[in-house]
Parts: C-alpha cells; sequence; structure tokens
C-alpha cells in the first residue's frame, strides 16, 4: 500500500512536532504542564468537527473496530437479550424433552461402535422436530432464532458430538442455503420435506483440489441448448450426510459472460440438486477417528440434469452463498462445543471431589485446581461468545463474519485443551473407554479442521480485520479530503510516542466491580490498534505473505475478543445480580488478567522474534524438501 512519506515521517518523529504535508491544514502541537509533555488536541484551521473519511461504510462489528483501535459498543455492551416472553417459554418447553431424549433414548456408545446412529434414535429426533429446528413454522418446522437454537444444539453437544454432527450437515449448512437465498418456491419445495426428516440435506463444497481454496472447485455445470438445465459433473469429497442426503447444495464452476469483455469467464455457482434427477452416487462410508456415527461420503456427480430454477443465490454467486452459509453455522459449532465442555468439566469436577490421594481429595490439590479453573473459563467465554454472535445475528446484524471466525477457532481448541485436562484429571479412568472421554476427544478433534480449518481462519481474521482498518489508513492519502481524520489520528500518535492513553475506554460500559478487567481489556483494545496500525504501515501490499505474523495478530484479536465478551457477561450478572454474579466475575477477572500478557507476548514482533520466523521458516523447507526430518540418528546408523 503506498503511504504519504510525511505522514511516516511525522509517525516516527520523536516528539511528533512536525508539520503533516500533502495539504494538509491541521498541525499536532506539544506543550508542557508542569513539567510533563503533553499531546494537545489538534487545532484545525478552520475549526471544524472531526469528519470520518470520506467514501468510507463503517461497521457496527465490534471485531472489526478493535482493528482500529477503537470500541464499537453497540453489539457487545450490553451483553445482548434478545428472547421475548413467549420465546423464553417455547425454549422452556424444547429444553426439558431434548435433554431427556439425550440422557435416556439416545446411546451415544452404540451410536459409535455401529458408526450409524440407531434407527429408532433417527425416528425420536424427528419426532421432537429436531431436523427442522429453524425452518418457519409455515414451512413445517419449528421456528426458532438463532438463539433459541443455540441452547438446544448446546444440549446435544454435551451428548453426543456424532449426532450433532449428522443435524447440523443437515440443517445448519445442508439447507441453510435454501432458507437463506431461496427464492420462495425453492422454500416451499424444499423445506418442509427437510423440516419433517423425509429427506436429509447436504452441503458438497470440498474437492480433493478445492480444500480451504474454495474458489479452485472443479466440479462444472453447463447450460444446456435448450436453457432449460445445467448439466453437472463432478465430486466432491469428506461430505457430511453425503451418503444418506437426498438434497444437496452443490458448488460448481458455470461460465459466464463479462459484461466488461464480452468474453466468458468461470465463476462459482450454487445450485439444488436432487438424488432423484439421476446420476449422483456416493461411495461406502468413510472410516473416521471420531464422530464415526455420522454418515460422511464422497458424492459423484454425472451428467446430472438440473434444472436453472434450482440456481440458488444467482448464476456467479457461489461463493458468496457458501461463505454466508458457513457464516451463519459457526456460532452453532461454539454453541454445540460449549456443552461438550460443561459435560466434560462435570466428569472431571466429580472426580476431584471423590479420588483420595495422599491422604486427601485431588481437587485439594493446586495443580488440579489450576486445569479445573482453566477449563470452567474456557467453557465461560465460549459460551459467551456462542451467544452474544447468536444474539447479534438476531438483531438484524449482518457483519459478524470475524466473531464467527473467532468463536469457531476459540471454541474448537478450549473444547480440545478441555477434554485433554479432564482425561489428564481422571488418569487412567479417564484413558479408559467405558468413561467416554476417550471418545469424545476422537470426536472433538474434527472441529479444527472442518468448515474451515482454523489456520485458515486465522488468516480470515487477521486479513478482514486489517483490510478494514486498511481503509482508512488509505483515506489518508488524501488529507485534504479527510482533514478530521488525519488529524486525529495523528494526535493519537503522538500519544502514544509520550507513552500517554488515547482515551480507548471501557469502564462505562463495565460494572465498577469490574474496574481492572474493565481497564486490563481497554489497554488490549489500544494496544491492538496501534499494532494493526504498525503492521499496515510496515508491510502495506505485502502483508499477506506475512503468515507468521498474521498468526499472532489472529490470536491477539481472538483474546481481545474473549476478554470483551467475558466483561460484557460478568457485567450483566452483577447488574442483575444473578446467584452466580460473584463466580462470573471472579473468573471475567481472571481471564481478562491472563490474556493481557498473552495479547502484549502475541503483538511483541521484536527482532528476536523476527529471526524465528526465518528460523521456522528454513527448518520446515529442509523438512519437505526431504520428505521429513534430516538429523542424524544419535548412534551414527
Amino acid at each position: 500500500m503506498h503511504r504519504s512519506t510525511s505522514l511516516i515521517r511525522f509517525l516516527r518523529t520523536p516528539y511528533g512536532l512536525q508539520t503533516v504535508e500533502d495539504g494538509l491544514r491541521s498541525r499536532v502541537y506539544l506543550y508542557t504542564v508542569r513539567g510533563k509533555a503533553t499531546a494537545a488536541a489538534a487545532v484545525e484551521e478552520p475549526q471544524e468537527p472531526p469528519k470520518k473519511p470520506t467514501g468510507l461504510k463503517e461497521s457496527k462489528s465490534f471485531a472489526k473496530n478493535m482493528f482500529r483501535g477503537l470500541v464499537q459498543s453497540d453489539q457487545v455492551f450490553p451483553y445482548p437479550e434478545v428472547l421475548n416472553e413467549e420465546q423464553k417459554e417455547t425454549l422452556q418447553t424444547l429444553v426439558p424433552p431434548t435433554a431427556k431424549f439425550f440422557e435416556e433414548v439416545n446411546d451415544p456408545f452404540k451410536n459409535d461402535a455401529d458408526e450409524k446412529i440407531e434407527d429408532h434414535t433417527m425416528e425420536g429426533l424427528k419426532e421432537l422436530g429436531a431436523l427442522g429446528l429453524q425452518i418457519p413454522e409455515d414451512l413445517g418446522g419449528v421456528g426458532l432464532t438463532n438463539t433459541q437454537y443455540a441452547r438446544l444444539v448446546e444440549i446435544v453437544g454435551e451428548h453426543d458430538l456424532g449426532v450433532g454432527i449428522t443435524l447440523g450437515a443437515h440443517q445448519s449448512i445442508g439447507f441453510k442455503g435454501i432458507l437463506l437465498y431461496g427464492n420462495p418456491e425453492q422454500k416451499a419445495k424444499y423445506l418442509p420435506q427437510c423440516a419433517m426428516g423425509e429427506k436429509m440435506a447436504a452441503f458438497c463444497l470440498t474437492e480433493p483440489s478445492s480444500g480451504s481454496d474454495a474458489q479452485s472447485v472443479r466440479t462444472r455445470a453447463v447450460l444446456s441448448e435448450d436453457g432449460k438445465h445445467y448439466i453437472l459433473n463432478g465430486g466432491k469429497i469428506w461430505i457430511s450426510n453425503g451418503g444418506i442426503a437426498e438434497i444437496f447444495t452443490v458448488f460448481a464452476q458455470t461460465s459466464d459472460v463479462d459484461p466488461k469483455t464480452g468474453g466468458t469467464k468461470d465463476k462459482i455457482t450454487a445450485f439444488i440438486v436432487e438424488r432423484g434427477f439421476g446420476g449422483v452416487t456416493s461411495g461406502p462410508p468413510e472410516k473416521k477417528m471420531g464422530i464415526k456415527c455420522s454418515n460422511t461420503a464422497e458424492v459423484h456427480f454425472e451428467d446430472v440434469k438440473v434444472p436453472v430454477e434450482n440456481v440458488l443465490g444467482g448464476v456467479g454467486g457461489g461463493f458468496k452463498v457458501a461463505m454466508n452459509i458457513l457464516n451463519n453455522g459457526r456460532f452453532g459449532m461454539a454453541a454445540a462445543l460449549s456443552g461438550t465442555m460443561k459435560g466434560v468439566i462435570k466428569k472431571a469436577a466429580e472426580h476431584a471431589a471423590s479420588r483420595v490421594q495422599f491422604g486427601d481429595t485431588i481437587g485439594k490439590y493446586g495443580a488440579i485446581q489450576e486445569k479445573l479453573a482453566k477449563m470452567a473459563m474456557m467453557q465461560y467465554v465460549t459460551e459467551s461468545m456462542a451467544y452474544m454472535i447468536s444474539a447479534n445475528m438476531d438483531q438484524g446484524s449482518l457483519d459478524f463474519e470475524i466473531e464467527a471466525a473467532i468463536s469457531k477457532v476459540y471454541a474448537s481448541e478450549a473444547a480440545w485443551a478441555c477434554t485433554d485436562e479432564a482425561i489428564q484429571i481422571l488418569g487412567g479412568m479417564g484413558y479408559m473407554k467405558e468413561c467416554g472421554l476417550e471418545r469424545v476427544m476422537r470426536d472433538i478433534r474434527i472441529f479444527r479442521i472442518f468448515e474451515g480449518t482454523n489456520d485458515i481462519l486465522r488468516l480470515l481474521i487477521a486479513g478482514q480485520g486489517l483490510r478494514y482498518a486498511g481503509q482508512f489508513m488509505k483515506a489518508l492519502q488524501n488529507p485534504a479530503a479527510n482533514i478530521g481524520a488525519v488529524a486525529a489520528f495523528a494526535s493519537k500518535r503522538a500519544k502514544k510516542s509520550l507513552g500517554l492513553s488515547t482515551g480507548v475506554s471501557l469502564a462505562e460500559f463495565a460494572h465498577p466491580t469490574l474496574k481492572q478487567a474493565a481497564a486490563q481489556t481497554s489497554a488490549a483494545v489500544e494496544a491492538f490498534g496501534f499494532a494493526t496500525e504498525d503492521c499496515l504501515m510496515k508491510h502495506g501490499k505485502n502483508l499477506a505473505a506475512e503468515q507468521f505474523l498474521l498468526k499472532r495478530i489472529a490470536d491477539a484479536a481472538i483474546d481481545v475478543y474473549a476478554m470483551v465478551v467475558t466483561l460484557s457477561r460478568a457485567s450483566r450478572a452483577l447488574e442483575q445480580n444473578s446467584p452466580t454474579a460473584a463466580y462470573e466475575a471472579l473468573m471475567c477477572s481472571t481471564y481478562c488478567d491472563e490474556a493481557l500478557d498473552r495479547v502484549k507476548i502475541a503483538l511483541a514482533v521484536s527482532p528476536r522474534q523476527r529471526q524465528l520466523f526465518k528460523n521456522y521458516a528454513a527448518i520446515s523447507n529442509e523438512i519437505i524438501s526431504h520428505g521429513g526430518a534430516q538429523q542424524q540418528n544419535p548412534l551414527g546408523f
């Protein structure tokens, strides 16, 4: 990205006492008050209220704005409550039978051993309406909001993630495209069948050559000569519900006319495909590490005639459809895994309270207490994220891509760590199959891989956030049109150079009891904003190649957002005088205290760190070029 050299010179001047040129009519002055240098407000000629950069659309997303070092409170404070009394009553009638079903009817051990959900369990799920939870009532579904859906998904996640994947693949992504992008005719035709469980749905995106790179799909759809059908050919791999689904959301390349050149250009298009169209076949169920009872299979399409009216979201709009389906479903993963963690913690706590070693229960020993406390905090953060994002969606927010990605990454890694520690607490008993934790660990492992690997999602988090912040940085290149914005930016950087706060504060939103946690979170937001600005100024257009750096920015972003959601939720608990308010405040304070240190470490990219990045690259290149570890055996042979 091209940078204004005068602006960079200003930012790098030790005391910031320099005019910002390029037509800028604003200066930042330093003056001394009682011997201490202080940054004065920018004096403008003529004086006008600061204006936002022209031509830029500001987002309500907290996560996006924290990349600018700003607090956009709308979606996070106060912690949102979106259910009306009727919705609460509906949920209260659904939770007990759902919990009872998974405690008394569903058998996760049998499902895992048979690598199939028992038939009576599937029938029971259909009777519960579990296959159409978010489909509107007039189309045969239960008509739940995202927040209501999250609560039921949490129960499923606590008991059987294999069943959860079957249900999620069906409705969180399988027919979600029809729900989001379908026209009235498409919805009326397909959603009632899905709601009743008459036909299962699946989401078909992944191919051997296109995993995280969704744009590189090779499955192709060609319009027939009469213009009535698309002829679909190709194959998809690792499709959840692939062997049992009758309705597929399929993504394929289509040739589209480029209005600029008049030539053709390949673009991805989404299609609703029925197995009954003919030419749709499935491979045998895959043998997997975990979630064994969920069906995973290859799906092949050979000269499948797909009616043109089954295009979903418009010709060439498939990539947007796919990404929005995944974004809309990720909060459900956090909700499910918060339930999983709750069940895991319960097992660990019960064992810690009853297992006696060296004359006392192990729960009284510091090593175990630290594990349980950190497990509880991770579960609290995950749960807080899930319901924060579901509430934002229910409030009509359309800008939650970064938040959803953060929740998926955090939840999947926290659930793995939590289960690992639970097994450690139970010791040999935790390692035994009958305990159930080994199955949970096998089931959990996939969550860091599918629906966007955590590695790719980290790049998405950092990339999208920096792109948003970069738009405002780029606007500074036109100072004459954005005088107020440039002056505010320069003043902020001047304050930083003197070690002064720029005024980022969450104190007005947080409960007074959490004053320190609010200050720590504010400090994290401020530090994060400066780090992203520095990153943009230093690397500009070459930023995409800085993946070592982007990963650390994403790690910091995840922790900052986690601090905010826990601060918001704990503040609400204190304000409402909740029975668990003191406990929640303690977890919030402890988490924020630890997280601030992690954020600082992640953002402190020193020359030494830079050298480490180079070392990692060199070691990796050696391993890849030689096909494995290269050192000689200590014995020499």
